[in-house]
């Protein structure tokens, strides 16, 4: 049995154990979309230089079949990020909620399973909300996660709160004995003047097969803020598709920063859709690979109401055989009057078989704006190479520093001391050099 079959039949399980409601709606119409879609291929624009057609020869278990993982707290200790004693923890284990593994240590939080969530008084929420992404992620990969929603969770942070501890987010894929395809979901709620600290990271134990298809819905209330970071330092041979969507449906602030350090193929979507007046949206990404690594962003920045600023900064080193993708849109819409937006990606190719596929892109219906966009691809500077050698420092150590210097950028953006130690360490120990 091939794997799309084994999608049909474990979905067609699902359906028939779940009680209706909400959700089992939601999962058939994207089960539809799946099965009319596919799997993507490079003649789907949006996967041009992406290609995961071969990920899908190999057999994996997952929900409703997966066996339960044996995966415990003390193995959980091993990929804990720093700052964790005092945080919330969500932990994920081959796509599912792990309640056991989780700490929940803020009052101003609610954690519910999205199923629970859809039956009380968040109904309305989940209703709107959930599935919104699909609007901006139009493929088949996409539709798969929302068709196996069940078993994700629904994260509410209440009214005119600031929540005290940050939220980290662990997913983790016990692979040690069997393949395995995980589709975590989540749909946050900040609430308005509430704000709140997010922190995704991913681990994969054993040395089977693992694919990670994981969709983040976040909605960003009236004066609500949100600082939301993504650490991706997973093993080289693990795959994921990783979709964040923000909505930002009152005046309100993001800022957001992607780090991406390893994986074998990674392909993130991030959404920013300003449906308010006056929203605010900080996107800042560094990817550093070598190896065979390969990294796939994808930015959208849809500006749908007037007066709202974006700032996008994304920076790529790339070394060895790796390969990235930098494919960044602006959407000034026609009564997105007064917007103010900025992109740019920056790019160092560190060996002759690196290389680095970047688009910047805007699309703008509006004529009273202010927008631009570019992007960069080089070797590292001579003359600063040059300089530092001049000085006695071998060449190794100056590439190194020059690299950092470059990478400096996007780690200044990472608000959070310790966390923003804990990045710059991992750089540091990849250019294998102490900054200390």
């Amino acid at each position: 049995m091939n794997t799309i079959e084994n999608i049909t039949e474990r979905f067609q399980q699902l359906q028939s154990t779940n009680p209706g409601g909400l959700l089992k709606q939601l999962e058939q119409d994207a089960f539809n979309d799946f099965s009319k879609m596919g799997i993507p291929t490079a003649k789907h624009e949006e996967w041009k230089y992406t290609r995961i057609g071969s990920l899908f020869n190999q057999e994996y278990l997952f929900t409703p079949d997966r066996p339960k993982s044996s995966f415990s707290g003390k193995e959980l200790d091993a990929v804990r990020l720093p700052g964790y004693e005092q945080a919330n923890e969500l932990v994920f284990v081959n796509g599912m909620y792990s309640s056991s593994l989780s700490t929940i240590r803020s009052a101003e939080l609610v954690v519910l399973s999205l199923e629970h969530a859809s039956e009380n008084e968040y109904r309305d929420i989940v209703l709107t909300h959930l599935g919104n992404s699909s609007k901006y992620v139009k493929d088949g990969i996409h539709a798969l996660n929302t068709a196996f929603v069940h078993g994700g969770i629904f994260v509410h942070v209440k009214n005119s709160k600031v929540t005290e501890h940050p939220v980290y987010i662990y997913y983790i894929t016990d692979a040690r004995s069997v393949n395995i395809l995980s589709q975590p979901r989540n749909l946050v709620h900040i609430s308005e003047h509430a704000q709140v600290q997010l922190v995704e990271t991913y681990a994969t134990i054993g040395a089977a097969e693992s694919f990670t298809n994981q969709v983040m819905e976040i909605i960003v209330e009236k004066n609500a803020s949100v600082e939301y970071y993504k650490i991706q330092n997973d093993a080289d041979h693990t795959n994921q598709v990783s979709t964040t969507h923000f909505r930002q449906v009152g005046k309100s602030y993001i800022h957001a920063v992607t780090i991406s350090l390893n994986g074998r193929i990674v392909r993130n979507n991030l959404n920013i859709a300003m449906e308010a007046e006056r929203c605010e949206a900080h996107l800042y990404g560094l990817y550093f690979l070598n190896g065979y690594s390969h990294i796939d962003n994808h930015t959208v920045v849809d500006n749908i109401k007037p007066n709202c600023l974006s700032n996008e900064l994304y920076k790529g080193i790339i070394d060895d055989s790796a390969t990235a993708v930098f494919n960044g849109k602006i959407f000034v819409q026609p009564n997105a009057q007064k917007t103010n937006a900025y992109q740019s990606n920056k790019n160092i190719l560190l060996s002759d078989m690196a290389s680095v596929n970047t688009k910047p892109q805007l699309e703008i219906f509006a004529d009273d704006v202010k927008c631009s966009h570019g992007c960069t691809v080089g070797r590292l500077d001579e003359e600063g190479l040059f300089y530092l050698r001049s000085r006695g420092i071998n060449e190794k150590i100056a590439r190194s520093l020059l690299v950092h210097a470059f990478a400096v950028d996007i780690l200044e953006h990472i608000k959070p001391e310790v966390l923003r130690n804990y990045v710059d360490q991992l750089i540091s120990e990849r250019l294998e050099f102490d900054i200390a």
